[in-house]
């Protein structure tokens, strides 16, 4: 086995293994980046429906309270307008959906799903989250959920809201006596959710991940054929010289010149060792042919 064989034997395990650990350690940071950016997706539609509430509140209620209708306006509630801002993002991006899931809504469009439901009753389980998120798993890829609890603190959310009999005629007519009734102050009834899909960040990752290890496989074969050449040019070239004068020699030719040193490195000192020992030899040879002749 050649000191090449075991060289290259050598630097391709040492390969193998900071291939394997550095595309595992930097999958598990392109894989945080893509939930990161994920989060803030999600962060930002969540931080958008509360200034449309908030607008709805400030600016649009009052304005349409002015017009003294005794109609029931869903435009003044502050849910619906943040519902149908949302639906049109969904134009342009269709997979980032926003819903207001209650477990007993007046709108039927805003009751829970089954795994909201869950959602909600974590916030009512623990009061003190003002902020739950996660992935799921759907048919179309993975999700990730960002829920925040909708709870009644205001009175005067539950005049349209404590009885059939005290809400609105117009808000009976339009969404019946069924739902939407019977909340109380301070009840968790609800949770906003933003849903925004992880598929577009994760095969971001995917292809950063590939175009790293390829990157990373053409800087190792770049620096294994740079060893290769100084490995053969500084050392195996220069041993095999040597090589082949310590066999002419053993066959007994001594015509063959000492070697050339040009270093000071091993080789050199390997060199300079075995010209010592090829002088002493001659010397040797001559001091016994002398011998002989006489």
């Amino acid at each position: 086995m050649g000191i090449r064989f075991k060289f290259n034997l050598t630097i391709i395990i040492i390969f193998i293994s900071g291939f394997i650990i550095s595309g595992f350690l930097v999958k598990g940071v392109l894989l945080e980046n893509a939930k990161k950016e994920v989060a803030l997706n999600a962060s930002i539609m969540m931080a958008a429906a509360k200034s449309v509430r908030s607008y709805t509140v400030e600016e649009i209620r009052p304005l349409l309270n002015k017009l003294g209708s005794k109609e029931f306006l869903p435009q003044t509630v502050p849910a619906y307008s943040a519902t149908e801002s949302m639906k049109r993002l969904r134009v342009t991006f269709p997979d980032y959906t926003y819903k207001e899931a209650a477990l007993n809504p007046t709108n039927p469009e805003h009751k829970a799903a089954a795994w909201e439901e869950d959602v909600i009753q974590y916030f009512r389980t623990y009061e003190s989250v003002k902020e739950y998120s996660g992935v799921r798993d759907t048919p179309t890829g993975q999700y990730l959920f960002l829920g925040r609890p909708f709870k009644i603190t205001k009175q005067g959310c539950l005049v349209c809201h404590s009885t059939p009999d005290a809400a609105p005629k117009s808000m009976i007519k339009k969404y019946g006596r069924s739902n939407g009734f019977g909340w109380k102050h301070n009840e968790i009834i609800g949770a906003q959710i933003v849903n925004v899909p992880m598929s577009i960040p994760l095969q971001r990752a995917n292809e950063a991940l590939i175009t790293f290890m390829i990157i990373l496989g053409a800087v190792f074969v770049a620096i294994w054929l740079a060893l290769n050449l100084m490995l053969y040019l500084i050392i195996i070239k220069r041993i095999d010289v040597i090589a082949q004068t310590s066999e002419k020699i053993s066959n007994g030719d001594l015509s063959t010149p000492e070697f050339t040193m040009e270093g000071k490195d091993e080789i050199d000192s390997l060199s300079r060792s075995f010209n010592l020992m090829y002088r002493s030899l001659c010397s040797a040879v001559k001091l016994l042919d002398k011998t002989q002749a006489g």
